[in-house]
């Protein structure tokens, strides 16, 4: 017979862990805050959360945003994307994160200049073409992560 005074928290654990785990992008120190026009290192974190392995993770940079470089992720190549005046609009990792893997992404960005909510679109691929989009477009099963820039 189950106890419900164990069995309520270890459930409330799980589907709070399986409700966070998606792709994300925070401060080097884990925050979703920052400063109006300050320079910060970013951190994407992407969980594999199929059977099957990540192959690309696709990050569409929020406007304001001025990555200014990355750091090295071993096991992965980079493509960026550049407007007409060289920012950089998107960035395009390849490589592979097994399930029950999570990867992480290190890059540094200015802040825009004026407060308000940074929205990260990321775009999680899987070795059989299949895409979760983690961009608001169906918040209850892709959020968006997000950024406030105070």
């Amino acid at each position: 017979m189950f106890n419900l005074k164990t069995v309520l928290p270890l459930a409330a654990a799980l589907f709070l862990s399986v409700a966070g785990a998606h792709a994300t992008v925070r401060t080097e120190t884990g925050l979703t805050e920052s400063a109006a026009g300050k320079s910060e290192t970013y951190r994407l974190n992407v969980p594999t959360e199929k059977e099957i392995a990540t192959t690309q993770i696709r990050l569409v940079v929020p406007a304001g945003v001025v990555i200014s470089r990355f750091q090295v992720t071993p096991g992965f190549t980079r493509t960026v994307k550049r407007d007409a005046a060289g920012l950089v609009t998107e960035v395009v990792w390849k490589g592979r994160v097994a399930p029950m893997e999570y990867a992480r992404f290190f890059f540094q960005a200015k802040n825009p200049a004026a407060a308000g909510e940074v929205v990260w679109k990321i775009y999680q691929t899987y070795s059989d073409g299949s895409v979760v989009a983690w961009d608001d477009t169906n918040p209850a099963e892709g959020p968006a992560s997000k950024t406030t820039v105070k």
